[in-house]
């Protein structure tokens, strides 16, 4: 889909922030191991989260969707899975449920598209290799055959921490106990914590080690329990629009809670260290424009932020350095070189260095035909580069906003912006 953006920004903008997505496939996922009837409220309908609410039917679980909630009702157990799981582009989706259904016992195939089986998988396959498992892997899927089984385990913590997710949500249903160390350097600790707190709210513990570095102690034997689940406020997505009421102003975010162990919460910090100006009243911030100047960033805890804060570093003053952005290479898309290259269209300035990006501040030119990579985060960040230098857009493969936040253009019409879109 190609996607024209108009003149805009002529009126306040106020919206809730999306559900957050990571919160959304753990809360699912849960639901769907637990015994019973479990409600979930505010569970954002994108590509990824249909994707898991997919798997967790074909592994036995019923799900009953609502205008104002999920309902999932589990079985405690699998059912026998009778076709290949349909991932998606769900990193995720495709990374949680490979342990998890490796607990039937069964050949279970794993599908998805784009670049799903072009990212990294050797955690899963050293795994299973050291357990004499079947983990196959080809460019179309991947297979895998065997129970996995309790004991000691050792990850990387600087590839992704949807392995380490996935793992705490297989090992406490293991018939004994196991330690799970994750190796230096430990990357995206946030998200960790986002699983073990969605594990303690469907009745599930694991517990850091007081005595070891980065391990966590998993009891086995342990069963997921129905409940009620409400899904916070979104900040990875929240920060696009957080970063355009910054540079024009008359932006209003509300779902945002305080206290939240989201790492992208960190989008207000970096923000205030730009000098962005806004206030907070419980969970709405509202954002005044202001004059941005450059910073630092360390994204090794909130790599989605990547592409946002590349657009953030063009309208700072001076010189913004990305650091720990290496990750952002296996993607949807490699997000250096997709923001590179459609970035350099409104005469920006990007430099690579390793894993540091770094971005100049300069004025900027209307851009030509921008181009989404099939990519989720980059159309969006481009859409707000072009939203907040006033200048008219078009985007090719804008549909990619499907994959997260369907509503994301609808979202910034409401702010005045002319959004016009077409069949490629």
């Amino acid at each position: 889909m190609i996607v024209r953006i108009g003149p805009g920004g002529d009126r306040p903008l106020e919206f809730a922030a999306p559900p957050s997505k990571s919160m959304g496939h753990r809360a699912v996922l849960a639901a769907g191991l637990a015994t019973g009837l479990s409600r979930v409220y505010n569970l954002g309908m994108s590509q990824d989260i249909k994707a898991t609410l997919g798997a967790v039917r074909q592994f036995g679980a019923k799900v009953r969707p609502t205008d104002r909630f999920v309902d999932i009702e589990g079985r405690g157990g699998f059912a026998t899975i009778l076709r290949p799981v349909d991932c998606g582009e769900s990193g995720s989706t495709l990374r949680f449920l490979i342990p998890i259904l490796s607990l039937t016992g069964q050949q279970v195939e794993f599908t998805g598209r784009g670049r799903l089986f072009g990212r990294p998988m050797e955690v899963y396959q050293d795994i299973f290799d050291s357990q004499g498992l079947l983990f196959a892997q080809t460019p179309q899927g991947i297979t895998t055959k065997g129970r996995l089984a309790p004991g000691e385990y050792r990850v990387r913590g600087d590839v992704s921490s949807q392995f380490i997710s996935g793992l705490l949500f297989t090992l406490p249903l293991l018939h004994r106990a196991s330690t799970l160390e994750i190796l230096p350097p430990f990357e995206s600790r946030s998200y960790v914590e986002l699983t073990l707190a969605a594990l303690r709210q469907f009745g599930v513990r694991a517990d850091w080690d007081p005595e070891r570095e980065n391990t966590l102690l998993v009891p086995g034997g342990q069963r997921y329990h129905n409940r009620e689940y409400t899904v916070e406020g979104d900040y990875s997505q929240a920060a696009f629009f957080a970063v355009l009421g910054a540079v024009r102003g008359g932006v209003t975010i509300r779902g945002l809670a305080p206290s939240s162990s989201q790492g992208d919460a960190a989008i207000l910090e970096i923000l205030e260290r730009c000098g962005a100006k806004f206030t907070r009243q419980g969970d709405t911030v509202c954002f005044e424009k202001s004059p941005l100047a450059a910073t630092r960033i360390d994204l090794a805890d909130c790599p989605d932020l990547g592409p946002i804060l590349m657009v953030l570093g063009l309208f700072c003053e001076g010189e913004t350095v990305i650091e720990h952005a290496g990750r952002l290479r296996i993607k949807e898309s490699d997000r250096i070189a997709s923001m590179q290259e459609e970035l350099q269209k409104f005469g920006g300035k990007l430099a690579c260095e390793g894993e540091t990006v770094t971005v100049q501040g300069a004025p900027l030119v209307m851009p030509g035909r921008l181009y989404g990579h099939n990519d989720h985060r980059v159309v969006m960040a481009l859409t707000i580069a072009a939203a907040a230098a006033g200048y008219p857009a078009e985007l090719a493969g804008a549909q990619a906003v499907a994959k997260s936040w369907p509503e994301f253009f609808a979202v910034l019409q409401q702010g005045g912006w002319q959004i016009e879109g077409e069949q490629e």
